[in-house]
């Protein structure tokens, strides 16, 4: 974070010091809500949860180097900003920040699927143009969003950030905090039905982040989905469009995959045209990788800086589709963070690709939040597993057990179960798919076929 004293957090935030906090002292540091992580310097944010208050750790924070803390009472001895509701403070800071960085460009990126993975794609490419922040993994609600923006320094020239939506407003909330002056739609799905009750609800959520847009941004709207490219009606910044659809602003023309799963395409724009070939697993990355150039394009970088950024690009963040090759010749598909029914289609598809030929397994578990929708949509995964011609499927848990009603297969009823039945199963040459939502905890099955051959692997990483 910028440097700023208690005196101005307490003014950023509306809040009164107390706890002998010496308005002078400076917050020089990163602001943490993990009294762990806190360093010196830095300022401890005490947030409360169903399980931690995290008022309880200020005293600790404070002894590891913390120059104050951001609470919801006084604190005795622990000089503290003192705020009405935490969460909220954390939100104004982290928007009194970005009014102090006028030199900053603000990038949102919003979706049912497909936000991570292209927020890391852009983080990687604007890295050649600036110094670039963005979240680690999917620090996308309204914790992480501050969080992430209280990264950025007098240093920093880009900032990308997810916005995520369980609610009507959510997403217009984000923007207060970071107004983006360039905003990314990929697609509306169906992820979050259950708490949104339908598509067009959760389309609306999507628009608000293009109507928070200046009359001087950039809209980069997805053509290949209609009620995307809708929302062009809903912005008044300048729009472009991606996709393969004819007309649009920045296509992908013969794209390929390689035999590993690896796109590969002719980047075409108004600037020229230009040669991608990604390291990414699976078609689905075209589109992502189009929004990433869209993005840059319109930040000034030439076609080929462009092309040549994407084709460097790399997993990022864990368990998003991580591929990674056993010693005993079995390939395992981490692709266990999240699953809703569009990323579970495109991790099939991506599935089947990279097997052309060898046996294909895909060990599936829930795809949550879902609501009643929720049994159509695991059927109907099973549909298309079956269609796709994956030769081995086997769902985790009762819940995923409706996918089999759409395809043959085998269920367990846990993680363990999956292990054991992968363990004495699976042979060499297979490839291995494993996918499901995080509460799931399917990452333990491939992290599980991994150590069975003795190779471990880091996040983000592949062979």
């Amino acid at each position: 974070m910028i440097p700023l004293t208690l005196a101005e957090v307490a003014a950023a935030v509306d809040g009164r010091l107390t706890g002998g906090a010496d308005p002078a002292t400076t917050v020089s540091g990163t602001v943490e809500f993990d009294s762990r992580t806190v360093g010196p310097g830095g300022l401890f944010v005490a947030l409360s949860g169903e399980r931690v208050d995290g008022h309880d750790f200020a005293a600790a924070a404070v002894a590891a180097g913390a120059m104050g803390v951001l609470a919801a009472r006084p604190l005795a001895g622990v000089p503290t900003v003192v705020v009405p509701d935490v969460q909220v403070a954390l939100g104004r800071l982290a928007r009194a920040v970005v009014d102090r960085l006028p030199g900053l460009t603000i990038v949102g990126v919003t979706g049912s699927s497909g936000k991570t993975s292209t927020k890391d794609l852009l983080a990687h490419v604007l890295g050649g143009l600036g110094a670039t922040v963005a979240p680690p993994g999917s620090f996308n609600n309204e914790i992480g969003h501050p969080h992430t923006v209280l990264r950025t320094d007098f240093e920093t020239r880009y900032l990308v950030l997810e916005c995520s939506a369980r609610a009507p407003g959510h997403i217009a909330a984000l923007c207060v905090i970071a107004p983006p002056s360039i905003g990314v739609v990929l697609n509306v799905g169906t992820a979050h039905l259950g708490e949104f009750g339908s598509r067009c609800a959760i389309a609306r959520s999507k628009t608000e982040l293009v109507q928070s847009l200046p009359a001087d941004g950039v809209a980069v709207l997805n053509a290949d989905d209609p009620t995307v490219l809708a929302m062009a009606e809903a912005t008044g910044a300048r729009v472009v469009t991606v996709g393969r659809a004819v007309g649009a602003t920045v296509c992908a023309e013969d794209v390929a995959l390689d035999d590993a799963g690896r796109p590969s395409y002719t980047l075409v724009c108004p600037e020229g045209r230009s040669t991608v070939s990604l390291g990414l697993y699976g078609a689905h990355h075209v589109g992502n990788s189009l929004a990433a150039a869209a993005v840059a394009l319109a930040l000034g970088m030439p076609v080929d800086d462009v092309a040549a950024a994407l084709g460097t690009a790399r997993p990022a963040s864990r368990w998003r589709m991580e591929v990674t090759d056993s010693d005993d010749g079995v390939r395992v598909i981490n692709d266990a963070y999240n699953a809703n029914p569009e990323s579970m289609a495109a991790a099939l598809r991506a599935l089947a690709a990279m097997a052309a030929g060898r046996r294909s397994w895909a060990v599936l578990g829930e795809m949550a939040e879902l609501g009643e929708h929720g049994p159509a949509a695991h059927v109907e995964v099973g549909r298309l597993a079956a269609e796709l011609g994956i030769h081995r499927i086997v769902t985790v848990g009762a819940a995923a057990r409706a996918i089999l009603d759409g395809a043959g297969g085998v269920p367990v009823s846990d993680v363990a179960a999956a292990i054991e039945l992968l363990h004495g199963a699976i042979r060499p040459g297979d490839v291995v798919l494993v996918k499901a939502s995080r509460a799931a905890g399917l990452e333990r099955v491939a992290t599980a076929l991994l150590l069975r051959s003795g190779r471990t692997v880091a996040a983000g990483t592949s062979k």
